[in-house]
């Protein structure tokens, strides 16, 4: 299927965490690979740690210029969410709040990664109440990744199988069915 150049969606990727020894970035790398892949997409592919804040605090100018022209390019979101403590990292929770009037309207899929069974369910489930205050538009369909030690290879990051390219695709069709008809 060939594709006008009009139909490109600008994808924003935050792997949602800073920790060194995250398993997130290689699913966040994945989604990055099969989304530059699917030829709908001008991927980008961020972490909270890549945007530093200037400031702590309440400040509501307490923003980082680069990140601030991301949001303004993203006609979409994904976020890669390790979950730590039936929750998502703070440091997303940080870098997302510094740009509430970017978001609005955006639609943002979710990606779970845990080390346990459920696939990061918990972290997509406490987010969400988040990102809509945010005023961004949440898909039905979510990626988890379960078990992430022995899914992706200890030496490479790669994934040891294909078996989750069909529910990063159905996403990633989602996701650019929702951009078209909120751009």
């Amino acid at each position: 299927m060939l594709l006008d150049y009009r139909d490109m969606k600008n994808l924003l990727i935050i792997e949602g965490s800073v920790r060194e020894k995250r398993r997130s970035i290689y699913a966040a790398k994945y989604i990055e690979k099969l989304a530059s892949k699917d030829g709908r997409y001008k991927v980008k592919l961020i972490c909270p740690e890549d945007y530093p804040s200037p400031h702590e605090g309440n400040d509501p100018d307490n923003k980082n210029p680069g990140y601030t022209k991301l949001t303004e390019w993203a006609d979409a979101f994904l976020l890669v969410l390790p979950e730590y403590n039936h929750s998502f990292a703070g440091s997303l929770k940080m870098l997302l709040d510094t740009e509430l009037s970017n978001y609005l309207h955006k639609p943002v899929a979710f990606a779970g990664v845990s080390v346990g069974g459920f696939g990061g369910v918990r972290a997509i489930e406490s987010i969400l109440s988040a990102v809509r205050q945010m005023g961004m538009v949440a898909l039905s369909i979510d990626i988890h990744f379960s078990n992430s030690y022995g899914f992706f290879d200890e030496q490479t990051g790669e994934p040891i199988d294909d078996s989750k390219q069909k529910e990063v695709g159905q996403a990633l069709d989602e996701l650019h069915w929702m951009a078209e008809r909120l751009g």
